[in-house]
């Protein structure tokens, strides 16, 4: 089975090949996924190395995906959705949101309204299950809105920045 997924404003072509190898982009890799408990953490197994991800559906049908302190958003699509898609228009990429991907507390705001921020700058420190996850800028862009602050909890699925252009 082959989708096309958006990461951060990246595309990937990913196919499911029988034997459960995954090709990204013509690269084939050793995968094997595991749930670590009840809910949406999962230890991925790739070419022998171990990496534990938060995966978190959105009510748009967008993923957020939480590794290594970083937050990555996306959305996968079949080849009948690429094939609709194209038929109107093409992939619309995500936004500069930055969504909690878990109830928390907010230990520092890196930024203010009207800043410029680029890709992969860490912007929120998170604490939340007594580890602290540094939320990332999803793309480059200014910051519009700031809807956290330090010392403040927050739910899962708050919007805590918004970048615009």
């Amino acid at each position: 089975m082959k989708y096309t997924t958006i990461i951060n404003d990246q595309q990937y072509e990913v196919e499911i090949l029988r034997d459960g190898r995954i090709s990204v982009n013509g690269t084939i890799h050793e995968v094997d996924f595991l749930p670590l408990e009840e809910g949406n953490y999962f230890s991925i197994l790739k070419n022998l190395r171990s990496v534990e991800v938060a995966i978190e559906e959105l009510p748009d049908g967008s993923y957020e995906l939480l590794m290594g302190g970083r937050l990555f958003s996306g959305r996968v699509y079949d080849e009948r959705a690429m094939l609709m898609m194209s038929r109107s228009g093409g992939i619309r990429v995500q936004s500069g949101d930055i969504i909690s991907p878990m109830p928390g507390l907010i230990v520092q705001v890196l930024t203010s309204p009207g800043d410029e921020v680029r890709e992969g700058q860490t912007l929120v420190i998170l604490e939340s299950m007594k580890m602290q996850n540094e939320l990332k800028a999803p793309r480059s862009g200014h910051v519009t809105q700031v809807n956290c602050a330090a010392g403040a909890s927050v739910e899962k699925g708050a919007t805590l920045i918004t970048i615009g252009d």
